[in-house]
Order: structure tokens, then C-alpha cells, then sequence
């Protein structure tokens, strides 16, 4: 096994993991907005890991003369989730809050509900 496979091996392993976290958040955590946050961190930092792992094997790949698309789809993949992951979230965070969708019982802030209510003092 070369030094490559070795951190492309790492890469997925930790990507792996996160993944699982996530899962066990989606699981275990008791509303919709703390669900979305692991949601959210799991494609993030899990999916990160794996593609960057795929990065890292197509670029080996792609020196020892295979396509360059082995190298581009990974990373333009991982662009696009690290862009459209957060955004989703917060849009379906707020459309949650927005729809009435109650925070979990023993939550201590509502930092956008502070908010609202100074919007709507001016």
C-alpha cells in the first residue's frame, strides 16, 4: 500500500465517520433544528472527506494517465455540496421557525426570535 492509498484510506475513513455522527444525530437529537445542524455537518465534513479522498486517488490516477475528469468531478461535486448544504439548511430552518414548528422544550435561546421582535419595535 502506498503513502497515497494510505491517506486516501484516512480520508474516507474520517469522512465515513462523520457521516455515522451525522446519522446518530438525525437519530438522537429531539427537534427539527438541532436534526438539521447534524444534517448539515454530515454532508459537510462527511461527504468533504470521501470526495476529498477522491480527489487525491484521480489526481494519482490522472499522473499515471488516466482522464483529467477524475480529478474535476470530485472537486466540483464537493463545491457544490459545501455551497448548497448550508444554504438548504438554513432555508428549511427558517421556513420551520417561520411555519411555526416548535423549538425542543428545554432549549435556551431563540436568538431569531430576539430578533423578530426587535424588527418589529422599529
Amino acid at each position: 500500500m502506498t503513502i497515497v492509498e494510505i491517506i486516501v484510506a484516512i480520508l474516507v475513513v474520517i469522512g465515513v465517520i462523520f457521516n455515522f455522527l451525522g446519522v446518530l444525530g438525525i437519530l438522537r437529537f429531539p427537534d427539527v433544528y438541532n436534526r438539521l445542524h447534524a444534517s448539515t455537518k454530515c454532508v459537510t465534513l462527511g461527504e468533504g472527506g470521501v470526495l476529498l479522498g477522491l480527489t487525491i486517488l484521480g489526481i494519482k490516477m490522472y499522473l499515471a494517465g488516466a482522464s483529467i475528469s477524475f480529478v474535476i468531478k470530485p472537486i466540483l461535486i464537493m463545491l457544490f455540496l459545501l455551497v448548497t448544504g448550508p444554504v438548504a439548511s438554513h432555508a428549511i430552518a427558517r421556513a420551520a421557525y417561520k411555519s411555526g414548528v416548535p423549538l425542543w422544550p428545554k432549549s435556551v435561546v431563540d436568538q431569531y426570535k430576539e430578533y423578530l421582535e426587535k424588527e418589529a419595535a422599529k
